[in-house]
């Protein structure tokens, strides 16, 4: 969900259908219906390069990049090339070998663990589709944006929506997004957050369920949608919505206000990023730093792996937007379910497999690329390198090696780097939480990602709506965990950081200051309700409740814990 109210009129965006005719073709139609296919495929990419050529100024900032992950999907020898084979052994037509292809990449994302890689099937399904509209010659299905009363804003309502209908809706008078499919790491969700829009995604059914002019509300805070409202709620919601404005404007002022707490403790509140452009966003919202920059964005939705070159100018430009500020880049984060030549494959349990770290030090020409790269953007300002999914000791004496081979590969060459450098380890396993100690020792400073961590600590799968309801960040045994490694970091003088989703969320504020958390990394947009929060608290007291509260191995009361 993206937060926020809207009020307005449906418009329904259909979908190209994927249930498309299924029949064989002739041997002597075979070269024939490849041709075809390739050539639609061509149409597609040149389509979306034009899109992305010339996005006006006011467009979204995440669309030039998520148009060119389509664009490189529409070249993937394993859409592509398979389809063909499909044509050419099975004889299906075009529409046929294209659909059951793009199905099997789709089921196959659809089983990674890593979240913004399974919700990369929908990437799939939208170049599918786009291909689809191409060898049937008609357009994309779109809303008429320009029909009715102007002064109504429109909801738009989609089975998903992809990066290039964007493009469209972009200046249309649209007040929020409501599709089928998603989820949190979704373009739509991407999209709407950075622009202020509600949405709500993955809501199963609603395409089926709302017609076109219905009068909608949704509610981003609880996923709410009404349809046809009465008159009574309708202001009830009029009034919700220009109370949140108000908060909003009011918030706005505390973007240069120092975050300290009642007590005097100074908090960081830094920002995670995926692409370098948004850089510019945590400026703007008054970030500390770049508490994670996920780098495998830059490794994602390309056959080829990205150079030296082009990984430095993309660490080197975060460095220098940030203007001395800390930026914290997690080394490659892609695991055992899909490598990075393109060839996808399905570990027996990718959550516990080759990923992450564990991958990086399997492949360390691919590893030791990186960290060349991230040793010469340092020279800009200052660069920490976060190594994901540390489990042993020995893991950090290899990336120490790794750092030290590529120290002396840019002596050699002649190529100036920083010399110092820190080093620090995502805790996201269980493991180094409970045996914390030899890591705060060794490293430079630690940052706990809380969504590995509980899906870890509680044996569910995040991304599985089956068991979505027994994730819990709450438990008290993931409490334990976050508060020994904060308590562990504090002793020993080095710094600790929460990036997890739980760190963005306001409701839980106090209670990550209660653990004794004085440094948070979150989306930008939502940096401000944080601050808010951190400068109506006192720290020394939530710290008192909070671990009261531990002891007994209860679960913490949130209301408890206001003033």
């Amino acid at each position: 969900m993206v937060k926020g109210y809207a009020i307005g009129k449906a418009a329904i965006m259909s979908a190209a259908a994927l249930e498309v005719a299924h029949y064989r073709i002739a041997p002597e139609e075979v070269a024939g219906e490849c041709k075809r296919l390739k050539n639609a495929l061509i149409t597609a990419r040149d389509e979306l390069k034009v899109m992305a050529s010339t996005l006006p100024d006011d467009a979204p900032r995440e669309l030039g990049p998520l148009l060119t992950v389509h664009s490189l999907l529409l070249d993937d020898p394993m859409l592509s090339e398979q389809s063909c084979d499909l044509i050419l052994e099975r004889h299906y037509n075009a529409e046929w070998a294209l659909t059951t292809q793009g199905q099997l990449l789709v089921e196959q994302f659809s089983m990674m663990e890593d979240e913004y890689l399974r919700e990369r099937g929908a990437d799939i399904r939208q170049v599918i589709e786009r291909v689809l509209r191409v060898l049937s010659g008609s357009t994309a299905l779109l809303p008429d944006l320009d029909a009715g009363d102007s002064n109504d804003p429109l909801i738009v309502v989609a089975r998903d929506i992809s990066p290039a209908d964007m493009l469209r809706l972009r200046g249309a008078r649209f007040a929020a997004f409501l599709t089928d499919l998603g989820g949190p790491t979704s373009h739509t969700a991407i999209v709407a957050r950075s622009m202020n829009v509600p949405a709500i995604v993955g809501l199963g059914h609603i395409r089926m369920l709302v017609r076109d002019g219905d009068v909608l509300i949704v509610d981003g805070f609880t996923g709410v949608v009404l349809v046809n409202p009465s008159e009574q709620v309708l202001q009830e919601y009029r009034d919700r919505q220009t109370l949140y404005a108000e908060e909003r404007a009011q918030l706005a002022l505390l973007r240069d206000a120092p975050a300290v707490t009642l007590d005097g403790i100074h908090i960081r509140l830094e920002a995670n990023i995926e692409l370098p452009e948004e850089a510019l966003a945590a400026m703007q919202a008054g970030a500390d730093g770049i508490g994670l920059f996920r780098s495998e964005f830059l490794f994602m939705g390309r056959r080829d792996l990205p150079t030296e070159e082009e990984q430095y100018e993309a660490y080197s430009s975060v460095v220098k937007a940030m203007e001395g500020r800390p930026v914290t880049i997690r080394t490659l984060d892609l695991g055992a379910d899909k490598t990075l030549d393109g060839d996808i494959t399905v570990a027996t349990n990718p959550a516990l497999g080759l990923r992450a770290i564990r991958y990086c030090l399997a492949n360390p020409e691919i590893f030791v690329t990186q960290l060349r790269a991230l040793l010469r953007a340092s020279l800009h300002g200052h660069v920490r390198i976060l190594i994901p999914m540390i489990s042993h000791m020995h893991e950090v004496h290899a990336t120490r090696l790794a750092i030290e081979r590529a120290c002396s590969e840019l002596e050699v060459a002649g190529i100036p780097y920083a010399r110092n450098i820190s080093l620090g380890a995502m805790v996201e396993i269980p493991a180094i939480a409970i045996a914390i100690e030899p890591f705060v020792e060794t490293l430079d400073f630690l940052s706990i990602g809380t969504n590995d961590l509980i899906q870890y600590t509680l044996a569910i799968d995040r991304g599985d709506s089956e068991v979505a309801d027994l994730y819990d960040p709450m438990h008290p045994a993931v409490l334990r965990l976050i508060a020994h490694t904060i308590n562990a970091a504090e002793r020993a003088g080095k710094p600790v950081a929460v990036c997890g989703e739980i760190a963005g969320d306001s409701r839980v504020t106090r209670m990550l200051l209660g653990l004794g958390l004085t440094e948070f990394s979150m989306h930008p947009q939502q940096l401000l309700d944080v601050k808010k929060e951190v400068r109506q608290a006192h720290s020394n007291a939530l710290r008192v409740k909070v671990a009261s509260a531990l002891n007994r191995a209860e679960r913490i009361d949130l209301a408890s814990l206001s003033n």
